[in-house]
């Protein structure tokens, strides 16, 4: 069954992208599943850690399209945005697993993430503009920060894409495993941090992002009402109508 699978074991939340058929696009149920376990994940003394995952060949397609737009404003009760928010406010460290497809909120979604591991050849992109969208996830004001304000400008206004081997070299992964080893790697280092002293952990995660909360719930809250109303613009409705024509 298509959805999010959870699995709790040493400390460690896996969240596991699960839609094959449709490379990991994440529809409104995912996303509220997603918003619900991060939320719990977040009260659970239980879960040390998250770590966030597809499958070896592939991690995520980014939004599906026709359901998102079917999905109605963007509102604070709209499962993707709870999601976002849940994202940039949770408490204890995220890890990531990522190949194959990583398109918009796969991207986005790392940005937010402590540790990030990827194969060479995974498709990294942020894809917003060319559909007549602007960027998601407060990525407008993290990827800057990250990789610097040009290079940011060349993935969000271009919407050009990338592979691992740039990810790595930007800082925005931290090392390439091949296909066969990702997932258990990802795995072992999450079980690494849940090993390690709770209160710590979570005490330097929150002094790592303290400086940036205020800037990233601005920045959340601007693309969102600026994202809102270029969904009901001409050129996001063309370019949306061309996306399902060329599929």
């Amino acid at each position: 069954m298509a959805g999010v699978e959870q699995q709790l074991q040493d400390g460690v939340l896996s969240l596991t992208l699960q839609r094959p058929d449709k490379k990991n696009a994440l529809n409104q149920q995912m996303y509220q599943q997603l918003a619900d376990a991060l939320k719990q994940a977040a009260e659970d003394d239980q879960v040390k850690v998250v770590l966030l995952q597809g499958q070896d060949d592939c991690f995520t397609a980014g939004n599906d399209l026709q359901d998102f737009i079917d999905g109605g404003e963007l509102n604070q009760q709209h499962p993707t945005v709870r999601f976002l928010y849940q994202l940039a406010e949770f408490p204890k460290p995220i890890v990531a697993a990522v190949a194959g497809l990583a398109i918009g909120i796969g991207t986005t979604a790392l940005l937010h993430c402590e540790l990030v591991y990827a194969t060479a050849d995974t498709r990294f992109q942020l894809p917003f503009t060319k559909l007549g969208l602007c960027p998601e996830a407060a990525s407008s004001l993290l990827l800057p920060q990250l990789i610097g304000y040009h290079r940011a400008c060349e993935y969000l206004l271009l919407a050009e894409p990338f592979d691992g081997v740039a990810a790595e070299r930007m800082g925005l992964v931290n090392r390439l495993l091949p296909h066969d080893e990702l997932l258990a790697f990802a795995g072992q280092k999450a079980r690494q941090l849940a090993a390690m002293p709770t209160q710590a952990i979570q005490s330097s995660k929150r002094l790592l992002k303290a400086n940036q909360q205020e800037a990233l719930h601005y920045t959340l809250r601007e693309e969102l009402n600026e994202f809102q109303q270029l969904l009901q613009s001409d050129a996001c409705q063309q370019a949306v109508q061309q996306f399902f024509q060329k599929k």
